[in-house]
């Protein structure tokens, strides 16, 4: 009987500590990390691999070569927003795991106000800097956003074309890559719907594959936006909690105070009342 006893006390032990830890999980910056990290992959890795479907395209279709000296050309762009992909998905894994420890931080002084984490000058002040930080970066991937909606509209214009290969056969459609500034003015390299090029790329997975990857890296941008978002409603939460949860720590610190005032007070009249009548 007392075996059974102490296994349901263990039990219940067990459970309410469970419960304790999962209260203390900050919920909602751990859904904007995870999306974060959805949107993150999801344009790193697209648009990674849709750029090196570009460079396939250009070399085989419409006969762009790669400068041989050391000139800013479109493949050395394409290269340099390569790297600028690595080091966006290195900056940002790093930058969800400091907003997830903040969240952690804010929930433990939210909820252990008197505990072993004080609420300190120090505390607000790093969380008024995650939400200045954060308020940029949400202004830097909606400008990601905006420029990943670039090649989408070009290779829908394309795609769209070879679809409709019945609807333009009739009239003889030619692509400039001068329109787009991809190539100089004086090279002229144009793709046109009668040309034996176009019709294979129309028939190659290469176009189809790199305008959904395309498309799949705007919606990671746009999933980063929201996740940015998301954190801004999150860290400004949990800043003005903190504030509130930080005047009243003052509150009750004066509160205490005066009444252990009063309580001495009270305690030396008493003495010398007593000392008077005795």
């Amino acid at each position: 009987m007392e075996e059974n006893m102490e296994e349901g006390q263990t039990q219940k032990g067990c459970s309410e500590c469970c419960l304790k830890c999962l209260s203390g999980i900050p919920y909602a910056s751990l859904i904007a990390t995870i999306l974060l990290y959805a949107g993150v992959a999801l344009f790193c890795g697209c648009g990674h691999e849709a750029l090196s479907g570009t460079v396939t395209i250009l070399q085989t279709y419409f006969d762009v070569v790669r400068s041989p000296v050391d000139a800013l050309d479109v493949f050395t762009m394409i290269d340099i927003f390569k790297y600028v992909i690595y080091g966006v998905a290195a900056a940002f894994f790093v930058y969800g795991i400091l907003l997830m420890v903040e969240g952690f931080f804010t929930t433990g002084a939210i909820r252990d106000l008197y505990g072993d984490f004080k609420i300190t000058t120090c505390g607000r002040c790093v969380s008024a800097w995650f939400i200045m930080l954060t308020y940029i970066f949400m202004l830097a991937w909606l400008g990601v956003t905006a420029f990943t909606s670039l090649p989408v509209f070009m290779y829908f214009n394309i795609w769209n074309t070879c679809q409709n290969t019945t609807l333009v056969e009739s009239s003889n459609l030619c692509f400039d890559l001068r329109q787009f500034g991809i190539v100089s003015i004086g090279d002229e390299k144009r793709l046109c719907t009668a040309s034996e090029n176009f019709i294979k790329m129309c028939e190659s997975n290469e176009l189809d594959l790199t305008f959904h990857l395309f498309v799949c890296a705007l919606a990671g941008a746009g999933a980063a936006v929201i996740a940015m978002v998301h954190y801004l409603m999150v860290l400004s939460a949990n800043w003005a909690y903190v504030k509130d949860a930080c005047r009243m720590q003052k509150y009750e610190d004066i509160k205490s105070k005066e009444e252990q005032e009063l309580h001495d007070i009270h305690s030396t009249r008493s003495k010398e009342r007593l000392n008077a009548y005795t």
